[in-house]
């Protein structure tokens, strides 16, 4: 099986992300990239959950790790009986899809897929299930690539030649795939980074894909945005979304909204990628997950306060289908009022 991840950066490539193998889940500590280049490991279905809420990975990463994640658990399960490992599995999934509640949808999507594998796995009598769930893994990634290069068609297309594109948080696998079809396109362009705190994702990640391809690369602090707008020439916004609701509305790292409202105050196109979930109807249909506030108040254990003062940390907020120039999928690009047309065409499997 060819895969997609061939010659994309070291943090792209399958097995540097999360990867199934001998009764073990390996995942990249992007928490700690590329400073250091760590692996956390895995041995229960459980603890993959529980770095998924950790975020020690982030982006589309939870995606492999939550299959992976299914993969350690039909091993965990193997010497059950065919209905008791179905029921094992079954629990695995609602473990590990609710790890973290924005994306609790995506998620189910991802566990369910790998419960459907495995059962007919188990049903024929196969030796390894979690062998199978790893393969199917690999099948998926690749064709969610391939999804995603079709929406980094697209977006490049909206790209001026030459021009200065300015991003929010880390969008893996369509910064990889807009990479391709950069490349492909002969386009040339210069990229600001939003350093999206508290993780400093846009710092740590999205600058360096970027700038070890070859990209003129610039990390701004996520206060510079509006400087940065105004003074060095920014011609488009762009961003993934954690979330897509069919109404245009869509929910992204926290401090994605306000890049928006400054982008539609300096006249810059803002553009999102992604598939609209299907089961998100609205706006009202998006949680916004509460994280540790202490993140907020330190930074790498340093304390940036005294004790007495207090913080909040959502983790991701909305914004609002006016702000948007257009969602980017792999059909095209729709305007985010008539988004929910999506639907009307056939929708081949995602995730």
């Amino acid at each position: 099986m060819e895969r997609a991840d061939k010659g994309l950066a070291f943090m792209m490539q399958y097995e540097n992300v999360a990867w199934y193998d001998g009764g073990e889940v390996r995942i990249l500590d992007r928490r700690v990239y590329p400073r250091r280049v760590e692996f956390v490991t895995c041995r229960t279905h459980r603890e993959v959950a529980q770095a998924l809420t950790d975020m020690v990975t982030q982006s589309t990463g939870p995606f492999t790790a939550a299959a992976m994640g299914m993969a350690l658990a039909a091993w965990e399960c193997r010497d059950r009986t065919a209905e008791q490992q179905v029921a094992y599995l079954e629990q695995a999934m609602d473990t590990i899809s609710h790890a973290r509640p924005t994306t609790v949808g995506r998620m189910q999507l991802i566990c369910g897929g790998c419960l459907e594998v495995a059962k007919a796995a188990i049903a024929q009598g196969v030796p390894d299930v979690a062998l199978a769930i790893r393969d199917y893994t690999v099948a998926t990634n690749n064709r969610r690539y391939s999804r995603v290069g079709q929406m980094a068609k697209h977006l490049v297309d909206k790209f001026p030649d030459n021009g200065t594109v300015m991003t929010q948080c880390f969008g893996e696998t369509i910064i990889g795939t807009v990479i391709r079809a950069a490349r492909r396109q002969s386009k040339d362009f210069k990229v600001f980074c939003a350093e999206t705190r508290p993780y400093l994702q846009g710092a740590r990640l999205t600058s360096g894909c970027f700038a070890q391809m070859g990209f003129d690369t610039t990390v701004i602090t996520d206060n510079m945005v509006a400087y940065a707008m105004e003074r060095e020439g920014i011609d488009l916004f762009t961003s993934a979304a954690d979330t897509i609701a069919r109404d245009g509305h869509i929910a992204n790292k926290i401090g994605t909204f306000q890049i928006a409202i400054l982008a539609k105050y300096f006249g810059i196109p803002y553009y999102v990628t992604g598939i609209p979930d299907q089961d998100k109807r609205s706006k009202d249909d998006i949680v916004i997950e509460m994280r540790d506030p202490q993140q907020v108040l330190s930074y790498r254990g340093i304390p940036n306060t005294v004790p007495e003062v207090k913080a909040i940390y959502p983790s991701f907020d909305v914004v609002p289908p006016h702000l948007i120039s257009g969602v980017v999928t792999d059909k095209g690009v729709y305007v985010p009022y008539l988004l929910d047309h999506y639907f009307d065409s056939d929708v081949k499997k995602f995730y």
